[in-house]
């Protein structure tokens, strides 16, 4: 698709709003890849989405249950691939069944198994930024793009969500919002 949102969050509050936002359009079968560094706020975005979802549970992370499964409007798969050395790993996981279920699916670490993903799938990299000033400990920058077609009637009303929290490439240079 070649499109991409760039956003900044300033709490973790921010960061579950982004999540809802992009929650709130996501539908049967939906693949969301999230990649970032360790604690940069990846959980805390399906957090987010599970709510826009009508997920009720506590969202937590999966980092070594490697699969967590909800009930909300849609069955919602959390996964994290971190820990696994191999493709064959994933696949004894069962994620073609999962992907294939009709529930929608969120892959932490989606880029160590880019051929596993279906065609289409948005991508959510989560930063952290490192700064000086007081708060930005707390500051995230977020980096949506959709593969394949299935965004493409969704990505306007996702630009028009996420518009508060947008920021352009030499704004993230800069850090200033």
């Amino acid at each position: 698709m070649g499109r991409t949102i760039e956003l900044a969050t300033g709490s973790p509050e921010e960061t579950k709003a982004v999540g809802a936002a992009v929650g709130s359009l996501l539908g049967s079968g939906d693949v969301v890849s999230l990649t970032g560094d360790l604690g940069a706020g990846k959980t805390t975005f399906v957090q987010g989405a599970a709510e826009a979802l009508q997920v009720k549970d506590p969202v937590l992370s999966p980092t070594f249950t490697l699969i967590r499964e909800y009930q909300g409007t849609f069955r919602v798969y959390h996964l994290d691939v971190y820990r696994l050395d191999r493709l064959q790993d994933v696949l004894d996981l069962g994620i073609d069944e999962i992907f294939d279920q009709g529930a929608v699916s969120f892959v932490e670490w989606g880029e160590v198994i880019d051929s596993l993903l279906p065609d289409a799938y948005l991508s959510v990299e989560v930063q952290l930024v490192d700064g000086d000033w007081p708060g930005e400990a707390e500051r995230r920058l977020l980096s949506l793009s959709a593969t394949g077609g299935a965004w493409a009637s969704r990505w306007p009303t996702l630009e028009h969500s996420t518009e508060s929290w947008r920021v352009e490439p030499s704004e993230e240079a800069g850090g200033q919002r």
